[in-house]
């Protein structure tokens, strides 16, 4: 790999660019001091559909000029902008700081309307048309793809819309979660559980603990081996906002429902992501928080 991380391919990529450019030039001088031999009519000697024949006449200057103006062009371009290799151009310029400059350029023109929401709590904000528009837009670009268009959540994504949170629905605890973003861990817990049959006892249980449908005797002899998933979850399955662990005893099921998907569950555990969401300014995070509050407090 120590290939790709090298400066190599940089300098390879700018030598091929500059020598093509020259080798241009040099070709173009080359043709125009060459003679081709012709007979005293001033013709190649090539002649079609009978009478048709091959002149020998030299490129228009205006032509010559325009392949001279390209090759001037193009060496100017490699002076004022980056294209050799990490050379940066003259002039600075970079798709980064394009990028950086247009955000600035839109934050600074958006800064008065959220100047309005600054000061204002999520509640309130929450009432604000203006602000609810301004939301929703902010959810459909950085939210939707995991959570749903409409905001009921998919398989391993939490439903928004209702009041189940895993870590709490307060503001501050949605802002949290949208600054920091939140690393969720179920460990495998078979080995600590006991053996397969005690598994899908366990996970008999936790069918029992929401009233789903279940089998009666395998539950009860489930309940003692749930003491080790109690740690977590307490020890009346009700979960642990602390730890972000799901209530077991409604019937909201997060990665998938049955006995099936609670057996993988326990024998291979789960990892789930939600990333930070450093793209966005304190003020769009301040109004994202409100929106996502207000669409399970209506």
């Amino acid at each position: 790999m120590s290939d790709f991380t090298s400066n190599f391919w940089e300098i390879y990529i700018a030598g091929i660019t500059l020598v093509s450019i020259i080798a241009c030039l040099v070709l173009l001088v080359i043709t125009g001091k060459m003679k081709a031999s012709t007979s005293g009519d001033n013709t190649t000697g090539h002649v079609w559909d009978g009478d048709l024949r091959e002149m020998n006449n030299p490129l228009p200057r205006w032509w010559s000029y325009m392949f001279v103006i390209t090759i001037v062009f193009s060496l100017v371009y490699l002076v004022l902008y980056p294209g050799l290799g990490s050379y940066p151009g003259t002039l600075g310029w970079s798709s980064d700081k394009l990028h950086a400059d247009e955000v600035a350029k839109g934050e600074a023109e958006t800064a008065p309307i959220y100047a309005k929401f600054n000061g204002m709590k999520p509640e309130d904000v929450a009432k604000d048309a203006q602000a609810m528009a301004i939301g929703e837009r902010l959810y459909s670009n950085n939210c939707a793809q995991c959570h749903a268009s409409d905001a009921r959540g998919n398989k391993g994504f939490p439903n928004l819309t209702d009041a189940d949170w895993l870590h709490g629905g307060t503001p501050e605890k949605i802002k949290e979660t949208l600054v920091a973003g939140r690393n969720g861990n179920m460990p495998p817990m078979a080995a600590a559980v006991g053996s397969a049959d005690d598994v899908k006892n366990v996970a008999q249980y936790v069918l029992s603990l929401s009233g789903s449908p279940h089998d009666s005797t395998r539950a009860a002899l489930g309940k003692e081996k749930f003491a080790v998933c109690a740690a977590c979850h307490g020890a009346d399955g009700k979960g642990m906002l602390a730890v972000g662990a799901p209530n077991l005893t409604d019937n909201i099921w997060l990665h998938g429902f049955g006995e099936k998907a609670i057996v993988e569950m326990v024998n291979n555990g789960k990892v789930n992501v939600m990333p930070a969401q450093a793209q966005l300014t304190e003020s769009q995070i301040h109004v994202l928080t409100s929106y996502i509050w207000g669409m399970s407090n209506k």
